[in-house]
């Protein structure tokens, strides 16, 4: 049999706490909602969760509450195929996004909680399984430091490192370098962009551009991997499902614009349907749907 490329994930675990309604009050007021739901979410999660779906080999290091919220999640990721030995329940809630869904316009409040234990202590003790890995994911709604110790360690073991940098912050140098892909969206490429030299970020920028595709900058140059015309149901984690599909085929010796490709089609597909990780696609789904739009993959990538 096969095996399976590993890639580790290091991110944020929540609870979305979604409230749909036709308007969000205003301050003092109270109104009757439409409809609540609870979803597995966070950027590290999601990421993890799109990946596994496609039938790579994950694993997710991050911190959950010692609370319900993390119990149902961590048995949830391990249902999607997630190996969890490394989610690590701590004494402090589970990391939550308040999101209100209103006619004209949404609102969220996220609360990093146990989120903010992934520190560069903690990742120093899954140094043994970051060096194991293949290749190697991460986001920055953990603490920077757990993202600087993580990318040190990948590059001491010479492990691929992608950063989907988001929500975006100011970044050190010595982090980008060691950066073998960025995956920002246009918002972000343009924070990420100033006070930077062409040079930091060539050949390793990605920019996810939502129905345009993505834009691969190589020796100051951009070259666009156009996105997939589909009816579009929630784009609600597609970027990280393209994340996902994109270390998937990157650990499977895709070469980037292939990947690209494929990351396009694991991102179309996951916004026909309701949801985040609810919506993402199997590696069966994506292979059937890129041979009918005549991108043909070969088996040996799924």
């Amino acid at each position: 049999m096969e095996k399976k490329p590993k890639i580790t994930v290091v991110g944020s675990i929540n609870m979305d706490l979604v409230t749909i309604t036709s308007q969000a009050p205003q301050r003092g007021e109270t109104l009757f909602g439409e409809h609540f739901q609870m979803n597995p979410g966070g950027k590290g999660a999601n990421q993890a969760v799109a990946a596994a779906k496609l039938g790579a080999q994950v694993q997710l290091i991050g911190c959950v509450g010692n609370d319900r919220f993390g119990q149902d999640i961590v048995a949830y990721l391990q249902e999607q195929g997630v190996n969890v030995s490394n989610v690590e329940p701590v004494t402090d809630v589970t990391g939550t996004a308040t999101i209100i869904v209103a006619d004209q316009d949404n609102s969220i409040i996220y609360v990093p909680g146990a989120n903010n234990h992934v520190t560069s202590s903690f990742i120093e003790s899954k140094r043994d399984v970051i060096a194991a890995s293949d290749i190697l994911v991460l986001q920055l709604e953990i603490p920077l430091e757990g993202v600087q110790k993580a990318v040190q360690i990948a590059k001491e073991n010479g492990i691929k490192v992608i950063l989907n940098p988001a929500p975006i912050q100011s970044l050190p140098s010595d982090l980008l370098k060691n950066i073998d892909y960025l995956t920002p969206n246009e918002h972000e490429q343009v924070l990420l962009r100033q006070d930077r030299s062409t040079e930091e970020l060539d050949g390793k920028l990605i920019v996810t551009m939502g129905s345009q595709g993505v834009c691969i900058y190589e020796q100051g140059e951009g070259v666009i991997i156009p996105a997939y015309k589909i009816d579009v149901v929630d784009t609600t984690g597609a970027g990280d499902s393209f994340n996902g599909g994109l270390a998937h085929a990157l650990s499977k010796g895709l070469n980037l614009k292939d990947a690209c490709k494929y990351g396009n089609a694991v991102a179309a597909l996951s916004t026909t349907k309701l949801g985040a990780q609810t919506g993402m696609p199997t590696g069966a789904e994506v292979e059937d749907f890129m041979n009918s739009q005549g991108s043909f993959v070969h088996k040996s990538y799924i």
